[in-house]
């Protein structure tokens, strides 16, 4: 009986850019949909995935008549890449699955690795170690425009916080918090207002012996949660703090973390205990027929540990707590203050009651924060009354796996008495009564303060309205009365400077009078004293009563006057301001004074563009930014509503193909200018105006604007070929791989800039596809050149010089002696041995360039030359000329590769520390591209100089991963075929017998192996 040989392994890697790996090797899936299909079979884990389910993912919008054709024939595509392991794709009679074995996705590896460092005995450091290193990169980065691949790396996201928070107390636990003190860094410095990475950090820092730069981290994170959320941290920051001045900081868990759901807080604080023979517990909820305990299980949620021996402490600020401290005066209130306090210790219920932006909630909250054990119930995020017994959970930091939810909550509340705020009932009027009157029912020790802008309705309800602060009185001193004070408090804040005269405090008198003394539209009318003067703000105030005190319906009172009060500064537009201010709302990043008066000029104004343009200004609906060039911006709640007021008046869609339309324009003029000698102006226009291209990029795929599409990403081969502009490549291979191409005018010249895009990626089989493809309907002269361009460089890489001149010289009667053609055609010369006709062609080239990356490129070349021709000297001089032009213009990749010639000139002529910190630098870029063809060779010539310094085996590794690797150059490329020194290896390095060829290592190994050889030869150059 024949043996059959086992199924090769099949491995699909989701933690970076998508990869897929069949028997160890790495097999390249294209198309943005093909690899979409593979990512959401592989992250079902086995699981059948619908038909319906992949078609709903990968056409969201609207699903064409051929999508399941479509769908079919990608995965009849990835059977083929997975070829011998093709039946591990099953199709099921309604969809899908991939089954992958242990070790298939790296995902999974990397949650089994945490759950078994949960259990190590150890404490698992070298498998939590194990678990981070998994992680490669951006997690399908190119893939997030896909729902439930999106939602598949948050996901991811959180996992990698588990492990890192896991890894960083474990080597701080065990006395390595040195190895972990970067990662701990940049784990608080990824989400700086995460506490328990914050804590971690402080711990690390104090391991390590610095102990003040980890009370600095403190301060700075107390400082800015308070700045940016209004918040107070946990009382764990204040016990990490003691511990670490006390010089007695405990080890943090070691255990990993559990994830807990969202809603999880911190600690229920201690309520009075009831009186003695209390009988106050659980209680049935209406329509049950009875709450057992046993039929609800519900845990409290530490956000952190206690310190060391303690009870836990009292939260600060959680999702049901009081801020310890006011972020902010509470000015005028007083009176009531003390009046609320004595009301709730006579009553249960108290509801305070008032019109929107009276201060309702500031008030509620200060009785909270005096109080000291209370429980605030914030309603504003609510929006369905059936969350509420969740949202209640969230508030007294319970966690309920099973049973009914307001259930646990009343039993909690029952055995621990005290206040529970309720703050902004009116939106959820029917589903808080009843909530309430349950609460009232079954914890008779539990008093109730409401905020609400009408009453709940309940019997036991006693209204405590809320009115505006005093207004001053003539003959008052404006600055005693709480109105005026409130003002002029939040004014100091915006503006500081000198006490306000008395002709200042009767303006402000006169304000605080028109807003009625409400103390949100105070706040908010202060506020903009950044923008106006005091008399400017008093008289655009005059008109705006009517709208500062109402608004739509929304669920939070402030949300419905802040729109109030945009609406009320949108109205003091004319109507061509307005229609300004709604078409510009579609530039995300704003724009330059060029483009709002291009805008405007579209849209057919009466008014002058710029006088226009110059009252939004004024009007503070537009900012203007005067750093570098004029930029005129909206903050992002005037862009939502100016978003909403375009959708309104019918104009989306004409402001949408205004954007498109600028779009192209923008990029023509890219195009062109890039190739003459303003080219570092294009650069710097190209980068700055990023955001909006993207922005018009998603909405030309969104719309299917195949034309819009292809004019812009054409325009941007320069930018593909020589930027490091990475998303831009991306968007020209996503572009390529639409079916919508087939027999566009434009083909040949997308599928030439995807093909160049594709060289850049390190994979130059594929891009010699793309271009043999683009040349093979009608490109057009532009077209042909770019895939002519491509063809060249993809056969300098793999070593074919004769296909390189050929390609070369029929890309140059295309394009003309200024571009780069004649330069690579001499470098393929040069490297097949004639260094004075490349000489020659080249320097027809230097003639003829007008860009200064040309220029560079110009130089590189003739750096080369001279390398191959033994003038070290002057080829010094070219590489560096070549470093200097490219950089002033933008032209990152040519940086790149002649640093690469530089570094390796310099290496053989002896300054070897040169040559490894500049190699470092290299790696690093090219690695950050992608850009693995460039790489290889930049790690062969490390090799070279490793194995002339005697460290041989990293040198091996190099070297037997970049003969093994698809994507690697020719030996003979750029930069490897200069001569080395007597006795060198074809690599331009001493050849060391001793050293056996190593296994092959894969890549993120190969620059791990590359990265400690560069720091260890470093190390011991610096002590010779």
């Amino acid at each position: 009986m024949a043996v059959g040989c086992p199924p090769p392994a099949v491995r699909v890697e989701v933690l970076g850019p998508l990869r897929l790996l069949v028997d160890g090797t790495g097999v390249d899936v294209p198309g943005p949909k093909r690899r979409a299909v593979l990512a959401l079979l592989a992250l079902s884990e086995g699981r059948i995935v619908t038909v319906d389910r992949l078609v709903d993912a990968l056409w969201p919008s609207q699903v064409p008549d051929s999508g399941r054709q479509a769908l079919h024939n990608h995965v009849s595509r990835l059977r083929g890449h997975l070829g011998a392991a093709s039946d591990r794709l099953e199709t099921r009679h309604d969809g899908y699955r991939l089954v992958l074995g242990d070790g298939g996705l790296d995902l999974a590896q990397a949650r089994a690795l945490l759950e078994a460092a949960q259990h190590d005995g150890t404490g698992g450091y070298d498998l939590l170690r194990q678990a981070h290193e998994l992680w490669r990169g951006p997690v399908l980065a190119d893939l997030t425009g896909v729902e439930p691949i999106a939602a598949a790396v948050e996901d991811c996201a959180r996992l990698r916080q588990d492990v890192t928070d896991a890894l960083v107390a474990q080597a701080i636990a065990t006395g390595r918090a040195e190895q972990v003190l970067n990662l701990a860094a940049a784990s608080s410095a990824a989400d700086p207002l995460r506490e328990p990475a914050v804590l971690l950090l402080m711990r690390a820092l104090a391991a390590t012996g610095q102990a003040p730069r980890a009370l600095h981290t403190a301060r700075e994170y107390r400082r800015r949660l308070i700045d940016e959320t209004g918040l107070d941290p946990s009382p764990a920051l204040d016990a990490t703090e003691h511990d670490i001045l006390t010089g007695t900081a405990p080890a943090p868990q070691t255990s990993p973390p559990v994830p807990s759901p969202p809603s999880a807080a911190q600690t229920p604080r201690t309520r009075p205990s009831p009186p003695a023979g209390s009988t106050a517990g659980p209680v049935p909820h209406p329509g049950d027929p009875a709450t057992a305990p046993t039929e609800t299980i519900a845990t409290t949620q530490p956000d952190a540990p206690a310190a060391s021996g303690s009870p836990a402490a009292p939260a600060t600020m959680a999702p049901g707590g009081a801020p310890r401290r006011a972020t902010t005066l509470l000015i005028g209130r007083e009176p009531q203050l003390r009046d609320l306090r004595e009301l709730l210790a006579a009553e249960r219920l108290v509801t305070l009651v008032g019109p929107g932006g009276v201060g309702k909630t500031r008030l509620a909250l200060e009785v909270a924060r005096q109080d000291g054990a209370a429980t605030v119930l914030r309603l504003a995020p609510v929006t369905d009354s059936a969350a509420l017994a969740h949202a209640l959970a969230t508030a007294l930091n319970l966690r309920v796996d099973r049973g009914d939810v307001l259930s646990a909550c009343l039993a909690v509340l029952a055995d621990h008495p005290g206040l529970l705020v309720v703050d902004n009932c009116e939106h959820l009027l029917d589903g808080v009564r009843d909530a309430v009157d349950t609460i009232l029912a079954g914890c008779p020790w539990t008093t109730l303060l409401a905020t609400s802008r009408e009453p709940l309705g309940l019997p036991a309800e006693h209204l405590f309205r809320l009115a505006p602060l005093a207004l001053p009185r003539p003959g008052e001193d404006p600055a005693q009365v709480p109105s005026s004070a409130l003002f002029l408090d939040r004014a100091r804040r915006v503006r500081p400077g000198p006490p306000p005269t008395e002709e200042e405090l009767r303006t402000v008198a006169g304000i605080v009078r028109r807003l009625d003394g409400m103390p949100l539209a105070i706040e908010l009318a202060a506020g903009r004293l950044s923008t106006f003067s005091l008399d400017d703000l008093n008289r655009r105030l005059e008109r705006s009563l009517d709208l500062l005190a109402g608004g739509t319906p929304s669920a939070d009172r402030r949300h419905r006057t802040l729109r109030a009060t945009l609406e009320w500064s949108y109205r003091l537009l004319t109507a061509d301001e307005q229609r300004l201010f709604r078409h510009l709302a579609v530039f995300p990043d704003g724009v330059d004074l060029d483009t709002a008066e291009q805008i405007a000029d579209g849209l057919g104004l009466d008014s002058d563009p710029g006088a226009v343009l110059a009252r939004l200004v004024d009007a503070s609906m537009i900012e203007a930014s005067f750093e570098g060039t004029t930029r005129y911006r909206m903050l992002q709640t005037l862009r939502a509503f100016a978003l909403d007021r375009l959708s309104a008046s019918g104009e989306d869609d004409a402001a949408a193909r205004g954007l498109l339309a600028w779009a192209r324009g923008l990029t023509a003029w890219v195009c062109t200018t890039l190739d003459s000698r303003r080219e570092s102006a294009a650069d710097g226009t190209l980068r700055r105006e990023l955001p909006n291209l993207r922005a018009a990029w998603r909405l030309a795929r969104a719309r299917g604007a195949v034309d819009d599409a292809a004019a812009v990403i054409t325009a941007l081969y320069d930018a593909v070929a020589y930027r490091d502009l990475v998303e831009i490549r991306d968007w020209a291979v996503e572009l390529a791989a639409d079916d919508a191409l087939d027999g566009h005018p434009l083909a040949g010249e997308v599928l030439g800039t995807a093909a160049e895009a594709t060289y850049h990626r390190g994979d130059y089989r594929g891009a010699d596809l793309l271009a043999r493809a683009g040349l093979e309907g009608p490109a057009g002269t532009t077209g042909s050149w770019h895939c002519l361009s491509v063809l060249s460089v993809a056969d300098l890489a793999r070593g074919a010089y004769d296909e390189v001149v050929e390609h070369s010289l029929a890309a140059l009667a295309l394009s003309g002696p200024h571009r780069e053609n004649l330069g690579i055609a001499a470098l393929a010369i040069a490297y097949a041995g004639d260094t004075d006709e490349a000489r020659r062609l080249n320097e027809q080239g230097l003639a003829g360039a007008v860009s200064p990356s040309m220029q560079a490129w110009g130089a590189y070349v003739a750096g080369e030359i001279d390398s191959l021709a033994g003038r070290s000297e002057a080829a010094e001089e070219r590489y560096v000329r070549a470093v200097e032009l490219a950089r002033a213009a933008g032209a990152t990749f040519l940086v790149g590769v002649a640093t690469v010639g530089l570094l390796s000139l310099r290496a053989r002529t002896g300054r070897v520390r040169e040559a490894l910190g500049g190699y470092r630098e290299v790696i690093d870029y090219f690695a950050r591209n992608g850009n693995w063809t460039h790489l290889w060779v930049t790690l062969r010539n490390l090799a070279g100089l490793l194995r002339r310094l005697g460290d041989g085996e990293p040198a091996a590794l190099i070297e037997a991963a970049a003969d093994r690797a698809p994507d690697a150059p020719a030996v003979e490329g750029p930069g490897n075929a200069a001569p080395g020194p007597e006795g060198a290896g074809p690599r331009g390095g001493a050849v060391a017998p001793d050293v056996p060829a190593p296994p092959a290592a894969g890549r993120a190994a190969v620059l791990d192996a590359a990265r400690r050889a560069i720091e260890r030869n470093l190390s011991r150059t610096a002590r010779l």
